[in-house]
């Protein structure tokens, strides 16, 4: 292993985390607060169904982290708040038709997707874990410790190509799919199973994974592997609305309001 090759296991200045919740605003730097006198109302567009951050609750009405989030930036910024569900694919096309406002739905900003919108700053970011059975979980996970060690990993992700480039002295066994590669551990077949934080504490809080394991290690935000954080999504150019917002999603982590919902939807954090 090479000075050169080292694992990010470090969170990145702009990322602090209390209490195994992220937080991308620094409080030296208060966002102004823009003019929202001539604003009454913000339609929020959000996906159906991607739990927990966006589903159909038992009602048939929006759920999930994404919309409880979108009704606290309106409750903040004294607007009425709509929150309407719509197929993922169909989301940006709906926002440039002006059938709402902003997107929150957990929508990764690339390089191509900026020459189409405008995002906030991220309000969350998803990290990738290293997850082992409970009771064989080792204690330190530098690559020159896990020599030999087996690691399930998804065929032809991020996760994959991260374990191959920094843990060279252990095998990484590709599975096709995240189901596959969590029942690799729980057979033994492998020592550790590393993906998306986000989908590992979802699953570990769940009854599906029977309480058989444990987050190890991390969290890893490489973002050239992991992305660069998630934020809300408006049309290229809307300061008033990306502004707005940024001031609301500031404001609900000063007042520990955004760290009661992350902790209601991610007891165990995967951060």
């Amino acid at each position: 292993m090479t000075a050169q090759a080292q694992p990010l296991a470090l969170k990145p200045d702009s990322l602090q985390v209390s209490a195994g919740v992220p937080g991308f605003w620094d409080p030296r730097r208060r966002p102004e607060r823009p003019d929202m006198s001539h604003v009454s109302a913000i339609r929020f567009l959000t996906e159906v169904d991607f739990p927990p951050f966006d589903f159909a609750g038992s009602d048939g009405n929006p759920a999930g982290f994404n919309v409880d989030l979108a009704r606290l930036i309106c409750e903040d910024l004294k607007v009425s708040c709509t929150v309407q569900m719509r197929r993922f694919d169909t989301l940006l096309a709906a926002l440039g038709e002006n059938r709402g406002d902003a997107v929150i739905a957990s929508l990764a900003p690339t390089p191509a997707l900026r020459q189409k919108i405008d995002s906030t700053d991220p309000y969350y970011r998803s990290p990738a874990r290293f997850v082992a059975l409970r009771e064989a979980g080792p204690a330190d996970l530098a690559p020159e410790r896990l020599e030999g060690k087996k690691i399930a990993v998804v065929s032809g992700t991020a996760h994959e190509a991260y374990v191959k480039t920094f843990f060279t002295e252990a095998e990484a066994r590709g599975y096709p799919n995240v189901d596959a590669a969590r029942e690799a551990l729980r057979r033994r077949e492998v020592d550790l199973l590393f993906g998306d934080g986000i989908g590992l504490a979802f699953w570990l809080n769940g009854t599906d994974s029977g309480n058989c394991c444990q987050f190890v290690g991390g969290p890893f935000t490489e973002s050239r592997y992991f992305g660069e954080g998630i934020g809300i999504a408006v049309k290229r150019g809307n300061d008033t609305w990306r502004l707005a917002l940024n001031w609301a999603l500031f404001r609900l982590w000063e007042q520990g309001r955004f760290t009661d919902l992350w902790l209601r939807y991610f007891p165990i954090s995967p951060f």
